[in-house]
């Protein structure tokens, strides 16, 4: 019999739109893999003002690649205040439910991999699975509350960083295994102190990462079209992502004031993407005659690796803070070694991708003067940059989705105690 694996992401709405991401992933190899997956999101869509209509009911559901997808009733909510706040325990309070009806009507899982971002997934993935007899996998994409402490968004010492920090350390502590998407995951549960109540032999590590089959289709099917990203009189650094306040493009802007003062006319930022920060940072290239920087606007996913495979360099940029030192894992990141150009990273972290692969040039400090002096290395020596590009597509091979979901279901198969299947499969993979 197949086993059944639930996965639990709140945000999972949006994967179900695009029919990508990593849950989506996830469960189209468990399904070629003979799992039986059932991703449970929530039904308003992120980010939108859509919400999935499922009536009377506390949850609808769909069937999309044969993968079934349960849409659990929450309420919508506009921007980061209590509406989203009220629409996260809803989602929690109502997965109690849901799983009740939906386990008596197609069976309970044998296993459930509870996803955050936010940790009240966490909690009632541990508290459900207990219900069934069975094992919970919690899965960690977003530290809770230490990124909200670092980004400054909270401050560590107050009560309710606290209260957080009790019930993170009360999940990791009742969770049956642990997956981080950052490689010194351990590391952070050290740091915190917890190591002598929370068994570091069940923190494992599963990044994020990139479909490459999806990625190369979407590059040839949806070729982007434009005039200034085509053009080879210039060496064309691309950014891909949000303008936000978090992003802090501003200090682009400044590395991009730095090579224009400089004479390298040749060099030219061009900024894919939208956000509030967006008119602010135009008008301050107007006013300051910033030249080399260009705002193209938001492209759809799908066009996203048509634009990255154009560039001469892809730059992953965003705030740097105290999190750095366990690794990296954004999303966009892999599609940028997907893309097979070089990358240069705006700061340093532990465990760096980049280095280990010799794929990019980091920045030694988050500065415009060493980002500006990182960007002109990887402009100016043409034989590394196009080395560090073939590393990168390379490197891209060990983390898509293919040897990932080796990686969980080496996990799942050990937390239901199926060690011998467990070793067959990676003998059959190896």
């Amino acid at each position: 019999m197949k086993k059944k694996i639930w996965i639990w992401n709140h945000y999972a709405t949006n994967m179900y739109k695009d029919k990508a991401g990593r849950h989506y992933w996830f469960a189209e190899n468990l399904v070629k893999q003979g799992y039986n997956p059932a991703i449970f999101c929530a039904s308003t869509v992120h980010n939108s003002n859509e919400n999935i209509d499922t009536g009377s009911n506390t949850y609808a559901s769909d069937v999309t690649n044969e993968i079934p997808f349960v849409f659990v009733k929450t309420p919508k909510y506009i921007g980061n205040g209590r509406q989203r706040i009220q629409n996260m325990f809803s989602f929690y309070k109502n997965l109690f439910s849901v799983s009740k009806e939906y386990a008596e009507q197609y069976g309970k899982p044998n296993v459930i991999l509870a996803s955050s971002v936010h940790p009240l997934t966490l909690l009632a993935g541990i508290k459900i699975a207990r219900k069934f007899g069975i094992p919970c996998i919690c899965e960690v994409r977003d530290l809770w509350p230490e990124s909200i402490v670092a980004y400054g968004a909270l401050k560590r010492n107050s009560l309710i960083a606290k209260m957080l920090y009790q019930g993170e350390k009360w999940i990791y502590k009742k969770a049956d295994s642990i997956i981080m998407t950052w490689e010194g995951g351990f590391e952070y549960i050290t740091d915190q102190g917890w190591d002598d109540i929370i068994k570091l032999n069940k923190v494992n590590h599963i990044s994020n990462g990139v479909d490459i089959n999806t990625f190369d289709k979407n590059s040839e099917y949806y070729k982007i079209t434009d005039s200034d990203l085509d053009c080879k009189d210039y060496k064309n650094v691309v950014y891909a992502g949000s303008i936000r306040k978090v992003n802090n493009l501003g200090m682009l802007l400044d590395a991009a004031k730095i090579i224009q003062n400089q004479g390298k006319k040749d060099i030219r930022f061009l900024i894919f993407g939208s956000g509030d920060e967006s008119e602010a940072l135009k008008k301050r290239c107007e006013n300051e005659n910033i030249n080399n920087v260009l705002f193209k606007g938001r492209v759809e996913k799908q066009y996203v690796p048509s634009v990255l495979k154009k560039s001469c360099i892809n730059i992953l940029h965003n705030s740097s803070t105290s999190l750095d030192k366990y690794g990296q894992s954004q999303n966009k990141f892999f599609e940028y070694l997907a893309a097979g150009r070089c990358i240069v990273q705006t700061y340093t972290t532990g465990y760096s991708i980049c280095e280990k692969f010799n794929c990019g040039i980091s920045a030694p400090v988050q500065n415009a003067e060493e980002i500006a002096k990182a960007i002109i290395v990887a402009c100016s020596d043409e034989e590394k940059n196009v080395l560090m590009g073939k590393n990168a597509r390379e490197a891209a091979y060990q983390f898509d989705f293919n040897r990932l979901t080796e990686k969980l279901i080496n996990i799942i198969e050990e937390v239901n105690g199926g060690e011998e299947r467990s070793n067959e499969f990676i003998r059959k993979n190896s």
